[in-house]
């Protein structure tokens, strides 16, 4: 059976807006895309599926952590991060596998009602790696590393990443997530980065995203290293540090590289972000949780302009407002333009680092573009488009700043998972 959706714009991403556009989909994947006179005559027994407003491949979010969405009034705490990470961390002691994976179902729920269909979910307890291969998302689940010095990573911690790489459900790639820095020894993240690559695995970390990182990592000293003290992990850079940047030690582990793409990037330099452009490491962007956490802007014009390859990812429920990817980009657009950077072009790089750029980032060359051949993921916007025809109308702006809470169906590989009503 083939369904053809057609909307009166279509964005494919990989190519040009199609005005009257469709997309035909047969099984779980893209059979065609272009006008919807020519796929309705090449379709004439199909099924028809019309919608308003804006057709675009499902978004993709680069970087969130599903099992914390229950955590959520923890991005209502004021809390800066040094203090929030530690109250997140004893949160976590009254969580069980039955309360994590409840936990993650709702944030799939919230992913998917917001038209996200690929997602990298960093996975700190492996219980829930289960709901989000049953769930269908695309993308990538990373297997965590956190809080290991070489004692305990020797005693048990090793051995349970390996068990969580060993016994990982069917239906969904895996990836390694060395936490940080800051929360794991130097040869601890060594051993991350070489069991990730001797599995030929991906690998997703957290990079410079608070000024106490960049004082512990090229000092040793701050508030993270007291924090680092009083758990009384015994790590190499506490007191020393290293004399490198975050960026600079991460590239001087071997643990940047086009397999490799880091969360935030708030505190780079100018180098720092030569040095991830000459590596090919994609940076995801997420602007709301480094404003709830108090960590800063990100410098997202210089990246825009230097060309860093670029992702976007909303962190978990307990940093950021919502899951709701097209809220990131109206802040991501703001941030951007108080930064200087052109408003020409500006929408539609953003929308492009929300579905191609994470897609590519996670090495997926199935999500993120209307392609023929490709998952067919697809989201459908309630977008005033009655202008479209004006050759002064842009879908990708008209996106960013109105598209946030207007998601009316998402489609995951072919089957409608979400279906909204349509705004009066």
């Amino acid at each position: 059976m083939v369904t053809v959706h057609t909307a009166p714009v279509v964005l494919p991403i990989c190519a040009g807006p199609i005005l009257d556009g469709a997309v035909a989909v047969e099984g779980e994947r893209i059979a065609a895309v272009g006008p919807r006179a020519d796929l309705q005559a090449a379709y004439p027994a199909a099924k028809g599926r019309r919608w308003p407003g804006i057709l675009t491949p499902g978004l993709v979010n680069a970087h969130a952590h599903l099992q914390y969405t229950d955590f959520a009034d923890l991005a209502t705490s004021g809390l800066p991060f040094p203090r929030w990470i530690v109250t997140l961390s004893a949160r976590r002691q009254t969580f069980d596998d039955t309360a994590w994976q409840a936990s993650a179902r709702r944030g799939i729920h919230l992913a998917l009602t917001t038209g996200t269909t690929c997602l990298a979910d960093v996975v700190t307890n492996p219980a829930v790696l289960r709901p989000t291969a049953r769930s269908g998302l695309a993308g990538v689940s990373y297997v965590e590393a956190v809080a290991a010095d070489d004692r305990i990573w020797s005693e048990h911690a090793r051995a349970t990443l390996l068990h969580a790489l060993d016994t990982a459900p069917a239906g969904r790639a895996i990836g390694v997530s060395p936490h940080t820095l800051y929360t794991l020894g130097t040869a601890v993240y060594a051993d991350c980065l070489a069991i990730a690559r001797k599995r030929g695995l991906r690998l997703h970390t957290h990079l410079a995203e608070t000024a106490e990182e960049v004082e512990y990592v090229l000092a040793g000293g701050g508030a993270l290293a007291r924090a680092v003290g009083r758990m009384g992990w015994e790590f190499e850079l506490l007191g020393r540090g290293s004399g490198r940047t975050p960026a600079a030690q991460l590239d001087a582990l071997g643990g940047l590289g086009s397999d490799v793409f880091v969360a935030h990037g708030v505190h780079v330099d100018a180098a720092d972000r030569a040095l991830l452009r000459a590596r090919g490491t994609t940076v995801v962007l997420c602007v709301r949780s480094n404003a709830v956490l108090q960590a800063g802007e990100p410098p997202v014009a210089a990246y825009l302009a230097e060309g860093n390859p670029l992702a976007v990812g909303t962190d978990s429920l307990a940093s950021s407002p919502s899951l709701d990817l097209l809220a990131e980009l109206q802040a991501l657009h703001t941030v951007a333009r108080r930064q200087g950077a052109p408003s020409d072009g500006l929408a539609r790089r953003l929308i492009e680092a929300a579905t191609i750029g994470g897609a590519q980032a996670m090495g997926l060359d199935d999500s993120g573009a209307l392609r023929p051949g490709a998952r067919a993921d697809l989201a459908a916007f309630d977008i005033d488009v009655a202008g479209a025809a004006n050759p002064e109308f842009n879908p990708y702006a008209a996106l960013v700043t109105t598209g946030a809470g207007r998601c009316l169906g998402t489609v995951l590989a072919g089957r409608l998972v979400h279906r909204a009503k349509v705004s009066p």
